[in-house]
């Protein structure tokens, strides 16, 4: 009887710990939900619940003298083009690292982990010049680049580990049959990393999509600037008021897609950080 309870104790402290954690991930994006649906005069209010409802801010966000929808077309633009390439460039050199044996594998496996340790601001600067002298500011190339210099490494090295979990018999099979290595990556390899192939893609677009310091530097155009960007640069309503109800109103445009994105691919997402796991 003792041992019953026991487990039911532990049962019942581990269900209340995730709901603690849950909370406290949760509490941020309800208040600033709330906050968004607030009248500007409201906004120092601290009941739980906006009352009345407004959607003053949400019509302030996409006024036109804003022009917020082209920030968003902007960051959807940057973050899709940098998940492209990562995903292209990421997969060919994960493979080649987890597959194929070369000298000096191991300083190059050593080099794209490496330059994931390095804080972004510090290369902030010398970019800055770069792009300055070959007339790159205000382009979307300057914020892809940068963009893509940061995600590969991560892409690199998710996909190495899911690369060497495969047996290499699957590849030797399909060679005893005909195929060529290249044949046997596309036609074999690929669709069974698919999994991880797509987890990859979405937090490298979830990165790229939040990303702020580098779209913040190598852009002052209005045109070119991303959604994050256009964010910390809202004036309010009249111009001269705190913008809280407008940043937190382009907030929630700017993270819901990401929210419903996870929840309808939440199961892919797991299956692709897990699968390559278990070999």
């Amino acid at each position: 009887m003792s041992t019953n309870n026991t487990k039911t104790s532990r049962r019942w402290l581990l269900h209340v710990g995730v709901a603690i954690i849950v909370l406290y991930c949760l509490a941020p994006f309800y208040w600033m939900v709330v906050s968004a649906f607030r009248r500007p005069s409201d906004q120092g209010d601290n009941s739980p619940f906006p009352s009345p409802l407004s959607f003053e801010n949400f019509n302030a966000v996409f006024s036109p003298d804003v022009g917020f929808e082209r920030s968003l077309a902007n960051s959807l633009v940057v973050a899709s083009i940098t998940t492209l390439f990562t995903l292209l460039f990421g997969t060919f050199a994960a493979y080649t690292i987890a597959r194929l044996d070369f000298r000096g594998k191991g300083v190059v496996a050593g080099i794209i982990i490496a330059t994931a340790m390095f804080p972004g601001i510090s290369l902030i600067i010398p970019l800055l010049k770069l792009f300055t002298d070959i007339g790159w500011i205000n382009t979307y190339q300057a914020m892809i680049l940068p963009s893509l210099s940061f995600a590969l490494p991560l892409a690199v090295w998710t996909l190495a580990t899911f690369f060497r979990q495969m047996p290499k018999e699957l590849e030797e099979a399909a060679m005893v049959d005909g195929l060529t290595r290249g044949q046997a990556f596309r036609k074999i390899i690929i669709p069974l990393a698919a999994p991880g192939m797509f987890t990859t893609a979405i937090l490298t677009f979830i990165a790229v999509w939040n990303e702020f310091i580098i779209a913040l530097s190598m852009v002052n155009e209005k045109s070119m600037q991303t959604a994050t960007v256009a964010i910390s640069r809202f004036t309010g309503i009249t111009g001269f008021d705190t913008p809280f109800g407008t940043q937190m109103a382009a907030g929630v445009i700017v993270t819901v897609p990401l929210v419903v994105v996870v929840l309808i691919f939440q199961r892919r997402i797991i299956a692709g950080l897990t699968a390559g796991g278990v070999k």
